[in-house]
């Protein structure tokens, strides 16, 4: 089963269960770099099929469900590409990117920016 044809697959399967995404905590300026860490909720892969962003989102202590945005092309991005195939729902995570307008976390414009396993190298 091809990479792509999984992901569609663990897409379609989460697809219902998305809901949007809450800061809770305090707020952050659009572009700053945050630090979140929680399970992951849901994974939603399907729009990269059109170049749009990945979602995947993290129930985190203390901002609430966080939607972290994972780019079509990593190719554009200085952060290395997510590994999805380690990824699962119920997982605990810590993605690191920048603040977008709605609370959103944007893994991709930093070396640094990363979405991975709690457990590997923080």
């Amino acid at each position: 089963m091809s990479q792509r044809l999984r992901a569609a697959f663990v897409a379609a399967f989460c697809i219902g269960s998305i809901g949007c995404a809450a800061t809770g905590g305090a707020s952050l300026q659009a572009g700053s770099q945050i630090a979140i860490e929680g399970a992951i909720a849901s994974i939603d892969t399907a729009p990269w099929a059109y170049d749009g962003n990945a979602v995947v989102q993290v129930d985190t202590s203390d901002r609430g469900r966080v939607a972290v945005q994972l780019p079509a092309r990593w190719n554009l991005c200085k952060a290395p590409p997510v590994n999805m195939e380690a990824l699962a729902v119920g997982m605990r995570v810590r993605a690191v990117g920048a603040a977008g307008a709605e609370g959103e976390v944007m893994v991709c414009q930093d070396e640094s920016h990363r979405l991975a396993p709690a457990d590997s190298g923080r």
